[in-house]
């Protein structure tokens, strides 16, 4: 028995499931360093980025319906976990390194509705252009694998970073950044 009295298995709390991110905000940064990289460039590029300050945890490439893009909060809590989908590439001088993200939505082709989204990454050497051409095969790719039957993808987006660094070192990053969550009920009791 536990110092509050109740049970380890408390029947009445409410029983949820996988927690639906919500929100996310779009990040993007580049940065260089003479030392390193995790702890200099990509930090810098984090910085350039505006969230330095958040421990960063990477996702893999789905989205849900039902999020939605935000503005980036005024305000990051130092140390918070900031949850991403994040493409990072890093180089060393006078190589270019590359970020790239597309994501695009799934709608049911009979109703229409929003059913979720489809992310992929891109992290390499590519100019721009190059990296943007992979990026548009890789989420075709994925769309004909599984989606394209049911739904048609709308709205895709691309989103690009690349840095030539001067330095010893330089990282791109872009991001999609959770910010809130859904948390659904599968049993009250």
């Amino acid at each position: 028995m536990n110092t509050t009295g109740e049970s380890p298995t408390d029947q009445t709390a409410p029983l949820i499931g996988n927690r639906i991110p919500h929100e996310f905000f779009i990040a993007a940064g580049a940065g260089e360093s003479d030392i390193t990289v995790h702890a200099g460039s990509y930090h810098l590029a984090l910085r350039d980025a505006g969230i330095e300050m958040c421990n960063i945890i990477s996702y893999s490439s789905i989205l849900p319906g039902t999020a939605v893009e935000t503005a980036r909060p005024a305000r990051l809590v130092h140390g918070s976990v900031m949850e991403t989908i994040m493409a990072a590439a890093s180089c060393r001088k006078g190589e270019r390194a590359t970020a790239g993200i597309i994501f695009g939505w799934l709608h049911d082709r009979e109703s229409g509705d929003r059913y979720g989204g489809l992310v992929c990454e891109y992290n390499g050497p590519l100019a721009k252009e190059e990296a943007e051409a992979q990026l548009r095969l890789s989420i075709q790719e994925l769309y004909g694998n599984g989606y394209a039957e049911r739904f048609e993808i709308r709205d895709s987006r691309v989103l690009l970073r690349t840095v030539v660094p001067g330095k010893e070192f330089g990282t791109a990053i872009v991001a999609l950044c959770f910010t809130s969550y859904r948390y659904p009920v599968i049993r009250d009791h």
